[in-house]
């Protein structure tokens, strides 16, 4: 039996960073322990309808290590036992919100994993995106976490941030080398609608499209160049230390959401929980999206990855070969630096990842 993974949602924040679109609520919206026993029952309710196993688990937010390690070691013994969960367990954690002791606790829970969104190095800008902890609190996270046995860490960092220019980035690659976490994802920040920073984007000062372009190929170069793998667009990993659950999304895999928001991959079919706790409460089904899995999203979602559509395994899934006029797309883009071709697969270069988007739609539909 193939495994999927499988996603818990925990919407709580402390307060709501000024940047962030996803959906969270104060922490004192619902009580933990109750929040934790509608996982519980939710878990149970699809093990019933579906009888899979998952080998990863994620618990992402809002801040998971918000309802404390108690309430995350409950889901993460009652998953092993419904879908017999047995592999990469990740926890997101906010440096400023982690109980004493947690990680201890839920290491002994199973938790193998854990991503700490730091977002920078620099007091300062990491105030500007609501974050309070400092690069002490950083730096005491991870100690703790590898004193709990749990050596796989993960930083966040974000790109063209309020204030960010490259030698203040250079302070924030040099810290993630300095701690000697085996991942880092960057992201580059987006203005979503609804925040607090679309509405206010005349007031921020956000470095251009041309830094924010040198800052993520700077970043891409320093930490290739000490024995990181920049495999995915947004992640770059020493090896064996790649992102198992996220790859599952980029190979088009199975995957379980639950949670207010949460989205889910199974047997074809999308779908996902509205953005509303009283409804996941009282047990509504979640809303169906339409299919999934067509040739195309293959095609986008593993172009998103370093080693890029490898033909063979696209004829396998697919039973056909991958269109040649895609091919020679591709080799147009070739010549321009943006992408690699050979005779087994298609890839995009560094460079290309920067435009990955609108090269995807140019391969893909026109």
């Amino acid at each position: 039996m193939k495994k999927i993974g499988l996603y818990i949602h925990i919407p709580f924040c402390k307060s709501k960073c000024p940047y962030c679109d996803f959906y969270s609520m104060r922490s004192d919206a619902i009580g933990y322990d109750d929040y934790t026993a509608c996982v519980l029952e939710s878990m149970e309710s699809w093990q019933d309808k579906l009888n899979v196993r998952a080998d990863t688990l994620y618990f992402g937010g809002g801040t998971p290590s918000l309802i404390g390690g108690k309430n995350i070691a409950l889901i993460v013994r009652r998953a092993k036992a419904l879908f017999g969960v047995d592999g990469e367990i990740t926890v997101e954690c906010n440096p400023s919100a982690i109980e004493e002791g947690f990680f201890e606790t839920v290491s002994k829970a199973g938790v193998n994993r854990i991503s700490l969104g730091m977002q920078s190095a620099v007091d300062s800008e990491r105030r500007k995106l609501g974050r309070t902890a400092d690069r002490d609190c950083i730096l005491e996270c991870i100690k703790e976490a590898r004193n709990a046995g749990i050596e796989n860490i993960t930083l966040d960092v974000m790109l063209g941030v309020p204030d960010q220019t490259l030698e203040s980035l250079k302070e924030t690659v040099s810290f993630c080398l300095e701690s000697g976490v085996p991942h880092i994802s960057a992201y580059m920040l987006k203005l979503e609608e609804g925040t607090y920073y679309y509405n206010n984007a005349e007031k921020l000062n956000l470095p251009d499209e041309d830094l924010t372009a040198d800052m993520y190929s700077f970043l891409s170069e320093q930490l290739t160049a000490n024995g990181f793998e920049h495999y995915e667009i947004s992640n770059f990993a020493k090896p064996g230390y790649e992102g198992k659950h996220n790859l599952k999304y980029w190979n088009c895999e199975e995957y379980l959401g639950i949670g207010p928001s949460a989205h889910s991959f199974i047997g074809g079919k999308r779908f996902y929980y509205p953005r509303d706790i009283d409804s996941f409460r009282l047990g509504n089904a979640p809303e169906a999206d339409g299919d999934g899995g067509d040739e195309e999203e293959y095609i986008m979602l593993r172009l998103r990855l370093a080693e890029g559509l490898i033909f063979s395994s696209y004829y396998e899934k697919y039973q056909k070969n991958l269109p040649e006029r895609i091919i020679e797309k591709a080799r147009f883009f070739e010549k321009q630096g943006l992408m690699k071709v050979t005779d087994t697969s298609i890839a995009f270069t560094r460079e290309g990842f920067l435009l990955s988007n609108t090269i995807i739609s140019e391969l893909i539909y026109v």
